[in-house]
């Protein structure tokens, strides 16, 4: 890591199974003091991982024309793929330089959610593409699992408190591609932001350019061990929680211009409550000193549909 990170703490996941209350108040620590951390010993397969990037470079050196077969504009980017240059973080001034394609939670038919949660779109021109990202997915969705148990802990919860909540939820494992950029492109690849969802598990950081927004107003480097997993707190449940964990600002920079002919990719999984579920305020997240700050509840489904309308994703 750098030096400018070294008090963020390198945390295994294994030691959940033998001090889960010590893994618990660590995790909640650093989420608190810089809403990331860092995960080693997740127990994602390292093989399932290395297809993964394999598929995600194939996906994306398809034709733009093939690719373009997956881009559906009336479902909003929730499935397949989207262009360059569409997406553009909250109150910036110019779009993000990348592509991305999205992997979603397969529903039955008749699930109550099936109106705004759409079936997958897999890439017919990549056999093995959706065997592998289903089983991503779903390794995904373990280790948030995990974290989750592990943070409503750390708030004085039940250790399945999380489980109803993310039941179903509209999680999304987005695929990413920076592509080279001009020497004299703008310095941004994705703009300052926060994340919409719950938490999110990022696999990818150590390829450079991301970057948090620390306390002091400073941008801090995150370049975490190979194959370690950068998780972040999202602004779902900085509104849960009051901001006692708080939803950090951050960003992806253009490498050096001496660097800039290197392509980027990334594989963040935004973890989502369930679509009917009201985010209202922990009770145990309010005091005095801390009074509510959102006393209007509002369903995990208005609240995303609010963030994609001002990032340019939904209209």
């Amino acid at each position: 890591m750098s030096s400018g990170l070294s008090s963020i703490p390198v945390l295994s996941l294994a030691n959940q199974d033998t001090d889960a209350d010590g893994f618990a108040k660590a995790l909640g620590g650093s989420f608190r003091q810089f809403g990331f951390a860092i995960i080693t010993d997740h127990g994602v397969d390292p093989a399932l991982i290395k297809s993964a990037w394999s598929l995600t470079r194939a996906l994306f050196a398809l034709p733009l024309d093939t690719k373009l077969h997956y881009h559906v504009p009336e479902i909003f980017g929730q499935r397949g793929y989207t262009p360059f240059g569409i997406e553009i973080a909250k109150d910036a001034d110019h779009v993000d330089l990348k592509e991305f394609w999205h992997v979603g939670r397969d529903l039955p038919s008749g699930h109550r959610f099936r109106d705004h949660m759409p079936d997958n779109l897999w890439p017919a021109e990549l056999p093995d593409f959706q065997p592998v990202f289903a089983a991503l997915y779903a390794a995904f969705d373990a280790v948030g699992s995990r974290l989750l148990s592990a943070i409503a802990q750390d708030l004085g919860l039940s250790p399945n408190w999380f489980e109803p909540a993310v039941a179903d939820g509209n999680s999304v494992l987005r695929l990413l591609h920076y592509p080279p950029v001009p020497a004299d492109a703008p310095g941004i690849r994705a703009g300052a932001h926060g994340d919409i969802n719950l938490i999110t598990l990022l696999l990818g950081a150590e390829e450079g350019g991301l970057q948090l927004l620390d306390r002091n107003g400073q941008w801090l480097s995150i370049t975490p061990p190979d194959g370690a997993l950068v998780i972040n707190v999202g602004d779902m449940l900085e509104r849960l929680t009051n901001h006692v964990l708080p939803s950090t600002i951050h960003r992806v920079l253009n490498p050096p211009p001496a660097r800039r002919h290197i392509p980027r990719y990334s594989m963040p999984f935004f973890l989502h409550l369930a679509s009917d579920v009201m985010i209202e305020t922990l009770p145990g997240c309010i005091s005095g000193a801390r009074p509510n700050l959102y006393p209007e509840p509002i369903t995990a489904h208005d609240f995303l549909t609010q963030r994609l309308i001002e990032i340019g994703l939904k209209t």
